[in-house]
């Protein structure tokens, strides 16, 4: 992970295409297993949605760290108008973990539909609407398995 910077807003960063917080204590990530939440906000929120999360991750209510898209063009952007705040885990097998990020991301106000990554299917180029190995529906804690069951919520 790349080095903190907290004092920053998002949407007035131009020179780099991340800002990224990290929780002491906490392991540091494996490309091998981690994963991450997806949370697409509104340009116009975006500062205030990450200062919420930002202080999340360093209070360790949530992931071992976190980061947030700048206003810097990203040829990997997909929608002009939202940025991603992404929150990660340490391990995506791990769903008791990732459900307990979700239930924090929701905890926080963070009520739509949500996606969740593994690294491995970044770091491989997998981008766009069939990357997500879990979803979320939109106010719910649920999570949909995408790779196995395709449909099916995996019991709480």
């Amino acid at each position: 992970m790349s080095p903190v910077d907290n004092v920053r807003l998002p949407t007035e960063v131009t020179d780099q295409w991340w800002i990224h917080v990290r929780a002491e204590g906490r392991p540091q990530l494996g490309e091998a297993t981690s994963g991450k939440w997806l949370v697409f906000v509104p340009i116009r929120y975006l500062n205030q949605y990450w200062q919420i999360v930002k202080e999340a991750v360093q209070d360790g209510k949530l992931g071992p760290g976190a980061k947030v898209a700048t206003a810097r063009p990203n040829p990997h952007q997909t929608d002009p108008t939202r940025r991603p705040i992404v929150v990660y885990t340490t391990d995506w097998r791990d769903v008791d973990d990732v459900r307990r990020v979700l239930r924090g991301l929701r905890s926080l106000g963070i009520t739509w539909r949500l996606t969740y990554k593994t690294d491995e299917a970044t770091t491989t180029g997998i981008y766009g609407r069939h990357a997500g190995t879990y979803v979320s529906p939109s106010g719910s804690s649920d999570i949909i398995d995408r790779i196995t069951t395709r449909s099916k919520p995996l019991s709480r």
